[in-house]
């Protein structure tokens, strides 16, 4: 099971495996706070691309397409998955507009 969840909400026995996925590590958090197991820098969206978020379905689309031209970046995400449940952490303050949402 793939879980998604803000690195400012406190770690819990559910969240299994837990992936930062995130370029830049969350602002004033330390890292025994956000307790990744994982840090996959890749996986976000480039810096060029966060500036579509505002264009939702085009951001969407165009992370899509990022993600399909490398998947080995997001390959580990999937094999943490299959062993077991899995929570992608993310740090941006739109629940529902997120690069770990898509």
């Amino acid at each position: 099971m793939l879980r998604i969840k803000r690195t400012y909400g406190p770690p819990t026995h559910g969240d299994g495996r837990r992936i930062l996925v995130e370029r830049l590590w969350p602002r004033g958090m330390k890292k025994e706070a956000v307790a990744a197991d994982a840090w996959l820098k890749d996986v976000a969206p480039s810096a060029q691309l966060r500036q579509w978020l505002e264009r939702w379905d085009k951001f969407r689309r165009r992370y899509r397409s990022e993600l399909g031209a490398n998947p080995e970046v997001w390959e580990p995400i999937l094999a943490a998955e299959q062993r077991g449940a899995a929570t992608l952490l993310y740090s941006a303050h739109d629940v529902a507009h997120n690069g770990a949402v898509v």
